[in-house]
């Protein structure tokens, strides 16, 4: 059976709903990034990069995000579009690999996260992650889903993030942007999400953002 290591943050829940669009069974494994689990010499055999999410399937290891809902689209069949959308779909999903996850990632760390003092780089990501946000808001004008006209792997991968809009932009979210808001409560009102929301809510994360945790999240920072 699939295991899917997950925490229950942005990126593992676009696996999280991908794996409940598509009805596929799978054995959840914790990963507690805050305690370091995802640091562990048997995590890292894994993901390398030590982070979550990541995949085994038939002795078959897949991490990051994306390439895992390409990985599970392309082997199921599902959830991938049409041929003639192919080359969209794939430049929306780099656009979501390198483009909005990161600088929405960097925003909320630049914001909530770095010491004060930091105005360049909250400047810099929150403005970013906002010129993301424009760009799927004219991208979005007339159109149900990103790509095609139906739900794919595009709009689960843009889920994950756009599902924090208030912690990435603040307080306003997604009211700037009346395209991707439309989208967001279409996609959101799926059951599939409210089944994914469900994933590892019997697990006991740590939730104490405390110096142990920063380490745990931001080795780098402590080298």
């Amino acid at each position: 059976m699939l295991k899917f290591y997950f925490h229950k943050t942005p990126n593992p829940m676009k696996v999280a709903l991908f794996l409940e669009e598509a009805q596929l069974d799978f054995e959840l494994v914790p990963v507690d990034t805050l305690k370091g689990e995802q640091h562990t010499p048997e995590y890292r055999l894994i993901n390398p990069n030590g982070k979550t999410p990541a995949i085994e399937d038939e002795g078959q290891r897949v991490f990051d995000s994306n390439a895992i809902l390409l990985y599970l689209s392309e082997k199921t069949g599902k959830l991938g579009g049409k041929p003639q959308d192919r080359a969209e779909l794939l430049s929306w999903m780099m656009f979501i690999a390198s483009g909005l996850g990161p600088f929405s990632g960097q925003s909320v760390h630049f914001r909530n996260v770095a010491p004060e003092g930091n105005d360049y780089g909250v400047n810099r990501y929150l403005n970013e992650a906002k010129r993301h946000y424009e760009v799927l808001e004219t991208h979005m004008e007339g159109r149900e889903f990103i790509v095609g006209d139906e739900i794919t792997i595009a709009d689960i991968s843009a889920w994950g993030w756009i599902d924090k809009a208030q912690v990435v932009l603040g307080e306003e979210g997604l009211a700037p942007y009346p395209n991707l808001a439309r989208w967001f409560d279409s996609i959101n009102s799926r059951p599939a999400v409210q089944r994914a929301r469900q994933v590892g809510q019997d697990v006991e994360f740590k939730s104490e953002f405390d110096e142990s945790a920063k380490r745990a999240l931001f080795p780098s920072n402590y080298k």
